[in-house]
């Protein structure tokens, strides 16, 4: 059960990963948006992020899974393919010459990104806590049972 416990608490630690990368790819619009940054500068921070991203979300969807946890994998699943069907058709990077232009899609598909990962974050930490109370309470009834003999 231990196992149970590392594999939420990795999770944790993954979606937090992730939240942290929508939400700076949000702030980099955001600036682009006022003029705090040139568009040059907005889509090199964003596609420096971009593959990580995917590559994080990846393997949090392969690691559930392998685990066999099918209610979280296919909540992932359709993320994933979405975010591989980008990757094939090469349109996962922002073009700095259209960023304008795709400036209020882009920040839209993102807060949508962002409220998916808010919510992952909350059923994360659901499950790490019910899964390190049931690991605790189980553990404690062993040990009263080796006392009884």
């Amino acid at each position: 059960m231990a196992w149970e416990v590392l594999l939420w608490l990795i999770s944790l630690f993954s979606v937090i990963a992730l939240l942290a990368l929508t939400v700076y790819q949000l702030i980099s619009l955001s600036d682009l948006e006022f003029d705090y940054i040139n568009p040059y500068d907005s889509s090199s921070r964003i596609n420096k992020v971009v593959i990580p991203e995917f590559i994080v979300q990846g393997a949090l969807t392969a690691i559930y899974l392998l685990t066999w946890h099918w209610f979280m994998f296919l909540l992932m699943a359709p993320l994933a393919y979405y975010h591989s069907q980008l990757y094939m058709k090469r349109k996962h990077q922002i073009d700095v010459t259209e960023i304008f232009s795709l400036l209020n899609g882009e920040k839209k598909y993102r807060m949508v990104k962002l409220a998916f990962y808010m919510i992952l974050f909350f059923i994360v930490i659901f499950r790490l806590v019910s899964t390190a109370v049931n690991s605790l309470i189980d553990e404690d009834d062993s040990s009263m049972e080796s006392r009884a003999y």
